[in-house]
């Protein structure tokens, strides 16, 4: 598989990595031996990038990580971990907590339960509106010296905090998401990691399954799926959002392609400082996403795509209103 590098002091990874999350929360119920044979999957077909979250299920992800990958060289693969995000035990989103002390913490744990002794990337999951990036940051450059850590990325942050926390230590990647219907990084967010040399990894390719050409009205509904909780799976938008799909299935056509290998195989087409994490959880999802490295696409069709796919083409937006108040990412820069 092709290998791209995180910006210019991030890791060298694959062209697609795997986003984990879906494994163990929120899309509803999975297979543990499904998942765990989906990861070797990826790996045999050469993905090295995997991206969890201790916040996922609570320590389950990373905890699934570490049997899949328990007779697997540590140096064959780079883990991608998000810190920070705080859970009650019903599951629920109580606040964030990005203090220097806490990320020691949190990181004593996700190596206990990834049974390794270092993280590859390590981020925190959302700016804690309590703590000065400065700090954060600051507390991760502390790990990175002491070995714990190889690099620093960023998740859902704008310009501003980009700038401020790459003064501190370098950035290697930034986690946001980006797709044909979330454009929103395109502003002044991929200009800014462009000037400071900071590499993208894309999550949301798919929109959440919503632009893979899989998902229906009636998808999700059998089991407990927080995307029915969000605005753009919801009535009239829902209707719209899927229509999008038609334009989507129409290029795939053309180029003997699925629609889902199409909308990844765009996210890979942007730069080569961009790498899509593809949230596949069975081996027929994830044979279709390798696909799209297979997939050329023209100036023709990324005209086309774009034409269909203009800025703000989704309708509602990508979070509930409380969440969306909380991304930093939604703020335009200051300078």
């Amino acid at each position: 598989m092709e290998q791209r590098t995180l910006g210019s002091t991030g890791p060298t990874v694959s062209s697609l990595g795997l986003g984990c999350m879906a494994m163990s929360d929120a899309y509803g119920p999975s297979d543990r031996g499904e998942s765990i044979a989906t990861i070797h999957a990826a790996l045999d077909a050469g993905i090295t990038l995997l991206d969890t979250g201790d916040f996922y299920a609570m320590g389950h992800n990373e905890m699934l990580l570490r049997e899949a990958l328990k007779d697997v060289s540590r140096e064959k693969v780079r883990i991608s971990v998000k810190f920070g995000a705080l859970r009650g035990p019903a599951g629920d989103f109580i606040g964030m907590d990005c203090r220097p002390a806490a990320t020691k913490n949190f990181l004593a744990y996700s190596l206990q339960r990834l049974g390794t002794d270092h993280v590859d990337i390590y981020r925190p999951a959302r700016l804690d509106p309590n703590v000065p990036i400065e700090d954060t940051i600051g507390g991760l450059a502390d790990l990175v010296k002491a070995g714990y850590v190889r690099h620093i990325g960023l998740s859902e942050v704008g310009s501003d905090t980009i700038r401020r926390a790459h003064a501190v230590h370098p950035i290697a990647d930034l986690q946001i998401e980006y797709s044909l219907i979330e454009r929103g990084i395109e502003r002044d967010i991929l200009k800014t990691c462009r000037e400071l040399g900071i590499g993208i990894t894309a999550y949301g390719v798919l929109a959440r399954g919503l632009i893979s050409g899989h998902w229906s009205k009636d998808s999700g509904k059998a089991g407990k799926d927080y995307r029915l909780m969000t605005p753009r799976f919801q009535g009239a938008n829902l209707d719209a959002n899927l229509a999008l799909v038609d334009s989507l299935r129409a290029i795939a056509n053309e180029v003997g392609a699925t629609p889902a290998q199409v909308a990844i195989a765009w996210v890979a087409a942007q730069g080569r400082e961009i790498v899509p994490l593809v949230g596949a959880r069975t081996r027929n999802r994830l044979a279709e996403a390798l696909g799209a490295t297979k997939v050329t696409l023209t100036q023709a069709h990324l005209a086309a795509l774009a034409k269909a796919f203009p800025p703000d083409v989704a309708s509602g937006t990508r979070y509930a209103a409380e969440q969306m108040a909380h991304l930093d990412s939604e703020k335009p820069a200051t300078r």
